[in-house]
């Protein structure tokens, strides 16, 4: 019986990852270019409770994160965490829950410079992209960077590739303004910023420790509309619980949906708590916890502009012409252990 071959699409998909990680892979100086998106479309979610092959640390103190920072690793080689890798000089403060393919912490990183963050994502392929994505910024911050400290010099170019009369050469189709790259240095040149495989929903305290996290973004998640599927919203009573764990007291979690209804459902748990029908209301919930942030505070705040204009699915919202709600909420200072 002949064989089947595997569909066209699928082939061309492979051969382009592969030239992708044998750019990011080479050491001969060469341009990095930004990765297409179209070879790394995947289904829009994936199933938190399915057993998917996670590698996850056994606690925060076990986390490896240098080569995710290689430019904050602490020059002191002795400093070594409880995995035998080499320690940052900071620790990990924003996290992006569902980053998807990443336009908040891009929009991000040069807001915040000094501060280290990451995205967690759950997909494969997404989190291909999003890492070949960082890796093509950093290299052409590090080529501007170069250019600027030797503004005499010329970047070798293949001959091959410049065209005798470029008017003959047709204009390039448009790109998504995510794939073109930065022809201007950014403050922190994009190294404040990475992403991870992971299930937040199962493992986030196993790396993140005790009031670690300044601010914490959960960006148009899964609405699960269907009753039965309520379990595995991101926003629930007990998850709400580990995102009080590892945020400091005064850090903000922020949340945006184009889902009215679900929005409702974030204020709900994050204000009011899980109040079980015709039940009394737990002794203790979200609304402890909890506070949530003025509009007058959002509109200064531009964390709130990128995350409402500047990842992928806040943009096609606005082509859509859809509506976008906001909500943040600050952490709550624990309340003191009676004497």
């Amino acid at each position: 019986m002949a064989t089947q071959n595997p569909p066209a699409k699928r082939v061309k998909r492979e051969e382009y990852r592969r030239k992708v990680q044998a750019q990011q892979e080479s050491t001969d100086g060469s341009v990095i270019k930004m990765p297409q998106k179209k070879f790394f479309r995947q289904r829009a979610h994936a199933n938190p409770f399915s057993d998917h092959r996670l590698e996850y640390p056994l606690s925060p103190a076990h986390m490896d994160w240098s080569s995710h920072y290689p430019a904050f690793v602490d020059p002191d080689t002795s400093k070594t965490n409880l995995s035998g890798g080499r320690k940052l000089t900071k620790d990990v403060e924003v996290v992006d829950i569902g980053c998807g393919f990443g336009g908040l912490m891009v929009g991000l990183a040069p807001l915040l410079p000094d501060t280290l963050m990451v995205g967690m994502e759950i997909r494969t392929s997404v989190l291909e992209y999003l890492s070949s994505r960082i890796h093509a910024l950093r290299s052409q911050q590090q080529r501007l960077k170069n250019k600027a400290a030797n503004p005499s010099s010329t970047e070798p170019q293949d001959a091959s590739t410049q065209p005798e009369n470029t008017e003959s050469i047709p204009a390039p189709a448009p790109a998504n303004d995510d794939e073109i790259g930065t022809e201007k240095l950014f403050p922190g040149n994009f190294e404040n910023i990475t992403a991870i495989r992971s299930n937040t929903m199962k493992f986030l305290p196993n790396f993140f420790g005790h009031h670690q996290l300044s601010k914490i973004f959960i960006c148009f998640p899964d609405p699960h509309f269907k009753a039965r599927k309520h379990k595995a919203r991101i926003i629930s009573e007990s998850l709400n619980s580990e995102y009080a764990f590892v945020l400091r007291p005064g850090g903000l979690l922020y949340t945006i949906t184009d889902v009215e209804e679900y929005h409702h459902w974030v204020l709900r748990h994050f204000l009011h708590g899980e109040q079980p029908e015709g039940g009394p209301a737990p002794a203790a919930s979200s609304k402890d916890l909890f506070e949530r942030v003025s509009e007058e505070e959002l509109a200064l705040d531009p964390c709130v502009r990128v995350m409402k204009f500047e990842t992928e699915e806040s943009k096609k919202v606005t082509r859509n012409k859809g509506n976008k709600y906001v909500a943040v909420f600050r952490r709550k200072a624990d309340p003191e252990w009676p004497a």
